[in-house]
């Protein structure tokens, strides 16, 4: 009963995230087709700010309003409940303005000394009332993942995604954008509008909440706490957690703004360096990392479980999760790289309409492996409450990630794929740290027979799936290229389910 929970619920969060995943997708493409790769780069670099200041002001905000949440839900404790959401809420617009106005003010100053691109001054700004929308959007979707409705943020976010689309589109075609400028700002200004709808919803339903519990429960005549003291049991579990996500979240803005110095260091003008990492870091990748969502989808269901097991020491079931979720990270990543490698040109023609991507998707094809790996081993780490370990090895990660992006996008012959070798070393780095820590709990094997039988069984697929594309011959490159991504999984997954060895029957074996 527990295993079909698990994975109905898996299934569930998989669907509702792949909604999202192909939205963010499609958008990412609308993107790459108005911005160019140039405006894509420059999109690229100022991301990492807005995800900084994002961190600054409600850092761990949803994991502690989730927390307060299951609690007074459990108690039925409602005056607190919203109590609570009240308090926070009023919190998060005085410190979100602060910080909202800083950035406002000093976005010339982010712009030329920190970016170094005049150009996004305009994005700086028009970005700024989305960091307050999304502060408060997060508390919101605290309460519903509290309250066990996280299907209401899911659908919320898939109709949020769905918006930004169609207000993009409008901007660009209406008012006729076609500087890189203009079309970098009214991205993030889609941003914003995205992130005030999903609010706007989000708030809604919660007021909906809020006049049912009161209706049913009348908990307006019970005693509540103070406001202070409950939003204080809130900032006692968020600060922490924004602390730590503020110096892993600067360490990636470090290094997402150090490749294009480097780039220029070695002789590219600064046109040309946001240009490759526009076509390498913002287009190439997403197409073999897209089945990530899957492995994400996964996890966000197995922290809790392990925790649950552990509390119960049901090592042999834990170790049964994390292995089988191992696997299908493996095959998944296995599966892009045998795709990747049959038709990298094809893919990127598809998805970008360009035609200079293939080289970049065929390498980066060879690394997604490691990065499922490496994502999975975090959350373990999460769900088997070692969040200091996680803590000090993201630290870790970040800052040889930091070196290596210096080091190696700064020689010549390697420039922008030193980006891809500093997420391979950074990612065996973290699975070799986060593993050694994971055994110390459960003993699970990376390398083992199995592993290395799906191995070989991507060598196989690769050279099955280059004979049966030759048969593959369509009018359209399009149903071409979906057929060959289908059969690509389908033969991974086939000869890892002939070739691979049974699953145990008895899971629930408790040590």
């Amino acid at each position: 009963m527990k295993r079909s929970k698990f994975f109905n619920q898996s299934l569930i969060l998989i669907i509702s995230n792949l909604t999202t995943g192909v939205f963010a997708f499609i958008f990412s493409i609308i993107l790459s087709k108005k911005l160019g790769a140039e405006g894509m780069g420059l999109y690229g670099i100022i991301m990492p700010i807005y995800d900084l200041f994002i961190c600054l002001i409600n850092g761990g905000m949803v994991a502690a309003i989730s927390k307060s949440s299951a609690i007074y839900i459990g108690k039925n404790d409602y005056s607190n409940l919203h109590k609570t959401i009240e308090s926070t809420i009023t919190f998060e617009i005085i410190w979100a303005i602060v910080i909202v106005c800083l950035v406002f003010i000093n976005a010339p100053f982010i712009s030329s000394k920190i970016i170094k691109d005049g150009r996004s001054i305009q994005a700086l700004r028009v970005m700024c009332p989305a960091m307050l929308f999304i502060a408060l959007s997060a508390i919101l979707k605290g309460y519903f993942y509290g309250v066990s409705k996280a299907k209401t943020a899911a659908v919320i976010d898939i109709l949020e995604k769905g918006f930004r689309i169609v207000i993009f589109m409008c901007i660009v075609n209406f008012l006729n954008i076609s500087s890189v400028k203009n079309t970098v700002t009214a991205a993030y200004t889609t941003l914003t509008f995205g992130e005030l709808i999903s609010f706007i919803f989000l708030y809604l339903v919660y007021l909906k909440h809020k006049r049912h519990h009161l209706y049913t429960y009348n908990y307006n005549n019970r005693k509540s706490e103070d406001g202070l003291q409950l939003l204080f049991d809130v900032l006692v579990v968020s600060v922490p957690l924004c602390l730590n996500g503020f110096l892993t979240t600067a360490l990636s803005t470090v290094s997402t703004l150090i490749t294009p110095r480097r780039l220029v260091d070695i002789g590219f003008t600064h046109k040309t360096a946001l240009s490759m990492i526009g076509r390498f870091s913002s287009m190439a990748i997403s197409i073999p990392l897209f089945p990530l969502v899957i492995v994400t989808s996964i996890c966000t269901i197995l922290i809790p479980n392990l925790s649950e097991n552990l509390s119960k020491k049901n090592y042999f079931l834990m170790e049964h999760r994390i292995t089988k979720v191992i696997k299908i990270s493996i095959l998944l990543g296995l599966s892009s790289l045998i795709i990747c490698n049959t038709i990298p040109s094809e893919l990127g023609f598809m998805f970008f309409k360009r035609k200079d991507l293939g080289n970049y998707i065929r390498f980066l094809s060879f690394i997604v492996p490691f990065i499922y790996i490496s994502v999975l081993s975090y959350c373990v780490l999460n769900g088997i409450g070692k969040q200091k370990i996680l803590l000090k090895n993201s630290i870790i990660t970040a800052i040889e990630e930091v070196i290596l992006l210096y080091v190696l996008t700064g020689i010549p012959f390697i420039n922008i794929y030193g980006c891809g070798l500093t997420i391979l070393i950074t990612c065996l780095t973290s699975i070799i740290l986060n593993f050694k820590e994971i055994k110390k709990i459960c003993f699970v094997k990376i390398i083992d027979y199995e592993n290395f039988i799906y191995l070989l069984c991507s060598v196989l697929g690769f050279f099955i799936l280059n004979i049966v594309s030759k048969f593959i011959n369509f009018k359209l490159a399009f149903i071409n290229n979906i057929i060959i991504i289908l059969c690509g999984f389908l033969i991974m997954f086939s000869l890892a389910k002939i070739l691979g060895k049974k699953e145990p029957t008895n899971i629930y074996y408790t040590k």
